[in-house]
């Protein structure tokens, strides 16, 4: 049986496993303040929001390892299995939220919920670079990221939503559910790699394996593993610690959105769990079309002519450069739809940024080496990330987030900066040494 297309189906089903991940994340943001008023009635706004940040830094530390070992667990198990596992245990970790009655049952429950939902950022790069040639990975990472944003739609209001019907711990069950019901389409449909898949037609395999640039060592014009490195040379090259150094300055001013937007919305507008939901989905929609646009335009600059080298360092510039007057306008945004507009703004930069930074793993190394490199710049993204959320309720403290948007306009330009310096032309890597 072959499947026209089938490299779509693919991507489909990772961007669903994104939004997903999504609803699991958020839901906790959402009904912390359902939480907090449960748990702790006699704890002070402030003192609630230093517990919220610390169970969120739990968090972000447990995806920050989690990037790095399950970027080593998809190069060693392939994406098939490496998906199973992930989703699986995250979704087990989401519906045990219920049973959590204070920071060291939430913190453990969050720590393992981190480690597992970390595999899908690994795991999207490293299917991307088997499911998809050179010129249309940008487009396909977008798709990825477009179900991140699209979670974020989905999540705020469907939380609040469930709040009328549901007690807190119920919805943490039923998202669980939601991501153990995934893994039934995605075993069945994603067989293998696209070289052994056997419902994939000999033309859509000719077409994704001879469009892989990266995985054509020889550069004989016939696939081939491509360069992989151990990972003590992945890090001599100074390549790849643009990826790294550029992924943990953007990565930050995505988690300042995502951990603090239902708090932003409660502290500085004193909205309640369903007001929230009527507001805090709308910088998604922001995000959402970044990752469509950041992909489209990237795939249509390759398809004009423009190099891979060209293409990424422009469109990676115009995000960056979009965001940072974005950020700087928070400081004064008005009323509550100014600033969900604003933020919408800000994360559409991101997106647009972001999908083309996470290629760039892909257009450097082979296949093997791919998931590796993913998950060692998704962990540093990730500590830098939690640095930053930790530190919100302190840079906060009187109510005013000027502080933190200004960090985040800086983290900008060292993103930018470190793709312009360290990758000074993106093509693929070869062993020292070897010319050829």
């Amino acid at each position: 049986m072959k499947r026209k297309g089938l490299r779509w189906w693919v991507v489909g089903l990772i961007a669903l496993a994104a939004v997903i991940n999504y609803i699991d994340r958020q839901a906790m943001g959402v009904l912390w303040p359902e939480i907090a008023k449960d748990l702790y009635p006699d704890k002070t706004d402030l003192e609630r929001k230093d517990i919220y940040a610390i169970i969120s830094v739990v968090f972000m530390f447990s995806y920050a390892f989690g990037q790095a070992i399950f970027g080593k667990i998809f190069d060693w198990i392939g994406t098939r299995l490496g998906f199973a596992l992930s989703i699986g245990v995250w979704s087990i970790a989401t519906a045990l939220h219920a049973f959590a009655q204070g920071l060291l049952s939430f913190s453990i429950f969050r720590g393992l919920l981190g480690v597992a939902e970390a595999g899908n950022w690994p795991g999207a790069a490293k299917g991307n670079a088997e499911w998809f040639p050179t010129k249309e990975r940008a487009f396909a990472q977008g798709l990825f990221n477009s179900g991140a944003a699209i979670g974020g739609i989905i999540s705020i209001p469907l939380i609040a939503f469930l709040t009328i019907y549901l007690s807190w711990q119920m919805i943490f069950v039923a998202v669980g559910l939601i991501g153990l019901l995934w893994l039934i389409p995605w075993l069945y449909i994603v067989k293998g790699p696209p070289k052994e898949h056997p419902w994939l037609s000999d033309e859509e395999r000719q077409y994704i394996l001879s469009g892989q640039q990266n995985q054509d060592q020889d550069q004989d014009g016939e696939y081939d593993e491509g360069y992989n490195p151990s990972t003590g040379e992945l890090l001599g090259h100074k390549q790849s610690w643009g990826v790294i150094i550029a992924s943990a300055a953007i990565d930050p001013i995505w988690w300042l959105f995502v951990v603090w937007i239902p708090i932003y919305l409660n502290e500085v507008y004193g909205m309640n769990v369903k007001e929230i939901g009527l507001y805090g989905w709308v910088p998604y929609v922001g995000a959402m079309i970044g990752a469509w646009f950041g992909g489209l335009l990237a795939q249509n600059r390759i398809q004009a002519g423009w190099s891979v080298d060209r293409t990424r360092k422009f469109v990676i510039t115009l995000g960056c450069l979009i965001m940072l007057p974005s950020l700087l306008a928070m400081s004064n945004p008005g009323g509550p739809v100014t600033a969900v507009l604003i933020m919408a703004v800000i994360l559409f930069g991101f997106q647009t940024a972001i999908g083309n930074v996470q290629t760039l793993p892909s257009d450097f190394f082979g296949g093997k080496t791919v998931g590796t490199l993913a998950g060692i710049a998704g962990m540093a993204a990730k500590f830098s990330a939690a640095g930053l959320v930790r530190f919100v309720p302190w840079l906060t403290s009187d109510g005013n987030y000027t502080p933190a948007f200004i960090i985040g306009a800086s983290l900008a330009l060292i993103a930018m900066a470190s793709v312009w310096i360290l990758c000074p032309k993106i093509e693929p890597l070869r062993p020292a040494g070897n010319t050829n």
